[in-house]
């Protein structure tokens, strides 16, 4: 009776995990958009956040400091397409329709399952299919005018940036898959560290000029300092949920983000989503779904 009561107490605590995980997820580009209107791009704002997520899980995770250059070099790919990842995707909250910008990232499961069938070379079952052709047809009816008939692509930079977020989520995913010799804080600070590399090199492409720290005025500070904490609680309970979840259940329970998100971009940004861009990402959510079968 004791083990069932500790097996469901672990339970409960990897769901809420996964939750606290969605949820900030799901509001931490309100922060980042602020620091925005505050004049800080989304590119130097996403090098100080997360080089004090790297600061605070540095000194969380100090005791483990002799194992951080024992890694191997397929690190490196790793974070480089991890960074780019976590890059697009805040520099596409900032600027984009944060549900079109979640939806488009949510095409992810489409590209992990070509990736899987094609680098992998995993055979793709019935329902991956299934989902894959609701996922496309999800995307046709968000993304199409019928007023222009133009092709149903993205319509500005900020939503090519999440196609190509949502792709480098996939990509991460196969390259993880490939690495499960690598402990989860290896790959944590891989991710962390992959940011601040990708936003270096990213810098020369971007309008904004580099900032003197010393210009960050006491509330730039307290809001990076929020961003940083989210995002280092979010890894940290999303890594314990999915350790102890399968992770075909993991995922849909994560999906939990778009419905913060949606609320939060509905009270704080004031957005509204269009009838067709409702069953558009209805369609996403559910490919979504089929998409995690199709890995069970």
């Amino acid at each position: 009776m004791e083990q069932l009561t500790a097996s469901r107490r672990q339970h409960y605590l990897a769901v809420s995990g996964l939750l606290f995980g969605a949820l900030c997820w799901g509001i931490i580009w309100f922060p980042y958009r602020i620091m925005a209107e505050l004049g800080v791009s989304g590119v130097i704002s996403s090098f100080y956040t997360y080089a004090i997520t790297v600061l605070l899980a540095g000194l969380y995770f100090a005791k483990h400091w002799r194992g951080l250059f024992k890694q191997p070099f397929s690190i490196v790919y790793l974070a480089l397409v991890a960074g780019w990842t976590n890059l697009a995707y805040v520099l596409a909250v900032i600027d984009g329709e944060v549900m079109r910008v979640m939806l488009l990232f949510y095409l992810s499961p489409l590209w992990t399952l070509l990736l899987a069938h094609f680098y992998l070379k995993e055979k793709t079952p019935s329902h991956g299919y299934i989902a894959m052709v609701i996922s496309l047809l999800g995307a046709f009816i968000m993304l199409y005018d019928p007023q222009t008939g133009a092709w149903p692509l993205p319509k500005n930079k900020a939503e090519w940036l999440a196609l190509s977020s949502g792709m480098g989520f996939a990509l991460t995913n196969v390259l993880t898959r490939h690495a499960d010799y690598l402990s989860l804080r290896a790959k944590s600070f891989a991710v962390w560290l992959g940011v601040l590399l990708v936003s270096l090199a990213f810098m020369p492409f971007s309008a904004a000029t580099w900032p003197d720290p010393q210009v960050f005025s006491v509330s730039h500070g307290l809001i990076m300092l929020l961003i940083a904490l989210l995002l280092l609680a979010a890894t940290l309970s999303v890594q314990y949920g999915v350790s102890k979840i399968p992770a075909t259940r993991a995922s849909v329970i994560f999906l939990f983000e778009l419905v913060v998100a949606a609320v939060a971009s509905y009270y704080l940004a004031h957005e509204r989503m269009a009838m067709n861009e409702w069953l558009g990402g209805g369609l996403i959510v559910l490919a979504a779904i089929f998409a995690a079968r199709a890995q069970d």
